[in-house]
């Protein structure tokens, strides 16, 4: 599975739903979980692509149930995608410190096993880019921080996929797949998307930045266009004028091509060679 056919994948579902049912079917589709279990399935092929055994990785090739829930220092948080050691066993354990934990609170898999895990959290927004932003970085903020202060070694990795063109809700309310008009509002929150996925971006040891993945994929993309586009580079965004031509910003290390290359060659230097595989 590719990037672009998976992406025309979540188009084709996205836009057949809109012409069946309206908002009702958008949202039907949204809630079901289905358009983001197809960038889970994206995930797992590249993982697989790359090395890492079919049989490590949870939920399964082809299952979007069973996520594995880890503890962190505060809490404890399902993980979309995850990948087993193949050479430490799972211990018991019990959570000892304060945060959102009951007395007596019990870890399945223990500090140790958690942290040769490699985990990829996978989000979109497909809506206005400008919608609950500061919520939404704040929250991407906390994540990493919240495992890696429980355990710094982890290798993280998150992707996020973003559309630039919004629907016109006004127009899905009569079935219609019309796309909004790109604005100097969405292209101010375009260029705060990069730049912030930026600032969280290529964790490079685990003695610092517990708040950084150690690889973000920022995946952004023009559903109007047939075949949609990705965009990979600054100067690709700013020849469509979706942002300001003087913008100091970069999308260096944050395509998704190479993102799990880099998860992996990371997980490699910190733990050794044959792990994941």
């Amino acid at each position: 599975m590719s990037l672009q056919a998976c992406l025309e994948n979540i188009k084709q579902q996205i836009e057949q739903s809109i012409l069946e049912d309206g908002v009702e079917g958008k949202n039907s589709l949204i809630r079901s979980q289905s358009l983001i279990n197809i960038l889970h399935e994206l995930v797992k092929t590249s993982l697989i692509d790359e090395g890492v055994s079919p049989g490590l990785i949870y939920p399964p090739p082809g299952i979007s149930f069973g996520e594995k829930v880890l503890a962190e220092f505060l809490k404890f948080k399902k993980q979309d995608v995850c990948v087993f050691p193949n050479n430490i066993t799972p211990r018991e354990e019990r959570i000892d410190f304060n945060g959102l934990y009951n007395t007596g609170t019990t870890d399945p898999y223990g500090e140790l096993f958690s942290e040769h895990i490699l985990s990829v959290n996978i989000r979109s927004q497909l809506s206005s880019l400008a919608k609950n932003i500061d919520t939404m970085f704040e929250r991407t903020y906390a994540e990493p921080l919240n495992l890696h202060r429980r355990v710094p070694k982890m290798v993280l990795g998150e992707v996020y996929l973003i559309s630039v063109r919004e629907l016109s809700s006004a127009h899905v309310s009569n079935q219609q797949v019309i796309y909004k008009p790109f604005t100097d509002s969405t292209a101010r929150s375009l260029e705060r998307y990069v730049r912030g996925f930026s600032a969280l971006n290529m964790r490079s040891s685990q003695r610092d930045d517990d708040f950084k993945y150690e690889r973000v994929a920022l995946i952004i993309a023009d559903f109007s266009q047939t075949p949609i586009k990705i965009y990979n580079t600054i100067e690709e965004l700013i020849e469509d004028r979706l942002l300001p031509i003087n913008s100091i910003t970069s999308m260096d290390n944050l395509c998704f091509q190479g993102f799990t290359r880099t998860l992996l060659d990371v997980y490699e230097k910190r733990f050794g060679i044959g792990i994941l595989s």
